[in-house]
């Protein structure tokens, strides 16, 4: 585990600032307990990353940020022979338990925590960042409402990345929600981190089209879809769910290029502003026009959106071309393409999720969460699609299931420098 001293020798200097107030940890009397359920506890995965912003901190606001959350209780689902589950309660003071429902009792006989940290998520190693299921997606949350509903009581939860795997699921997910009334913050953390430059789409403008890319080796890449629908829900009339999807692979997705099934100029755009260029040469290039994105990119796929009020937008994943997250959009109204870069600092893997953790620890104090949910059900149908979709893809097919009307949020939740 990466000790207290050594982790805020590596991230002290970072200073990082956002329009929401910080959460002050002064009060002793306020500060909340929380219980983390999850896959499992190793180095550079989620769980760790977000338990260690609890446990020592993070930088935000221009200053350094101690949380008032202690964990006091986990439950991790594998215990690998690399699992750090043991050594950092012993660090840190919290009680290991084996089922969800001792967990949030703290092995009693009634709920002993004020918010649950629900991480059913790993990585496949450090250089990879796309995090996969480590259990049944959808059963620990399960589990978590189950606790709820014997206790006629609810906690707070935060929900690392995608709902459930299968829509029914996910569908299923937001009612005990509703019905016990509790918070329910679920996603990653694009929606939160930095942008380069610091864009937010206006409220009630008209996007005309959109793009991002991303590069995870995963092509159903949660993440790029998180970033996308956090962009383009803020457009006229708010989100009005989506008309149809059509999966393309391998080569279909270079055709479809060529017969402009995206706008080339929001290609350049969002390539423009990636860091993160693979290849032999990886100074800055000109990488939508030079060619070599067929050859740098072995599984290219696609993801061609459209919403029932008529805007199209596109999700391109160009593994081995590219290591980071570029957005692009058409805005009516205006001559130059909007653009920008979800930051995720590549030399401090961790340090990603202040963003993520500041709205976490925002939830737990206010008792209410700071993101749609309906923006978390809606990408999560999206990344079941694009799941099912197979290694030949998937012609355009209607949506029914995505049919999901929401308002975005008023004010910006990202970090800004």
């Amino acid at each position: 585990m990466t000790g207290r001293r050594t982790f805020l020798k590596a991230t002290s200097a970072a200073v990082v600032a956002a329009p929401m107030v910080p959460v002050s940890g002064a009060d002793v009397k306020k500060r909340k307990r929380v219980a983390i359920v999850g896959a499992s506890w190793r180095r550079e995965e989620p769980t760790m990353h977000l338990a260690e912003r609890l446990v020592v901190g993070y930088p935000y606001a221009g200053k350094w940020q101690r949380p008032p959350v202690d964990i006091v209780a986990v439950c991790m689902q594998q215990r690998p022979d690399d699992d750090l589950t043991e050594a950092c309660a012993a660090e840190c003071g919290f009680g290991i338990y084996p089922t969800v429902a001792a967990a949030l009792r703290c092995g009693g006989t009634h709920l002993a925590v004020d918010g649950v940290l629900l991480v059913d998520a790993a990585v496949a190693g450090t250089s990879d960042r796309q995090p996969r299921r480590g259990t049944k997606a959808g059963s620990l949350l399960r589990q978590v409402v189950d606790v709820f509903q014997q206790e006629k009581r609810a906690l707070p939860v935060f929900n690392y990345h995608q709902l459930a795997a299968g829509w029914d699921e996910a569908g299923g997910t937001s009612e005990p929600a509703q019905r016990l009334e509790f918070p329910l913050l679920a996603g990653s953390v694009l929606p939160v981190t930095w942008r380069l430059p610091a864009l937010e789409l206006p409220l009630e403008c008209v996007v005309e089209e959109a793009v991002i890319i991303g590069g995870a080796p995963d092509p159903a890449d949660y993440q790029a879809l998180d970033a996308l629908q956090c962009m383009v829900e803020r457009r006229r009339g708010g989100e009005t769910g989506i008309a149809t999807m059509e999966v393309l692979r391998g080569d279909a997705v270079w055709r479809a290029a060529e017969q402009q099934r995206w706008s080339h100029a929001l290609l350049e755009a969002a390539l423009s502003r990636s860091d993160i260029m693979m290849g032999e040469n990886v100074h800055p290039k000109d990488m939508a026009n030079n060619g070599e994105l067929p050859r740098l990119v072995k599984s290219p796929a696609a993801y061609c959106i459209e919403y029932l009020d008529g805007l199209r937008a596109t999700v391109l994943n160009f593994h081995g071309a590219v290591g980071d997250y570029t957005f692009a959009a058409r805005i009516q109204g205006t001559r130059q393409l909007q653009s920008t870069q979800f930051l995720l600092p590549v030399h401090r893997a961790g340090l990603a999720t202040s963003c993520l953790v500041q709205q976490i620890v925002e939830m737990l104090m206010t008792g209410t969460s700071p993101r749609p949910l309906e923006r978390s059900q809606l990408v999560t149908g999206l990344w079941r699609r694009c799941r099912n979709a197979g290694g030949a893809g998937q012609p355009a097919r209607g949506t029914p299931e995505l049919r999901i009307r929401y308002r975005a949020p008023h004010l910006s939740q990202f970090c800004q420098t």
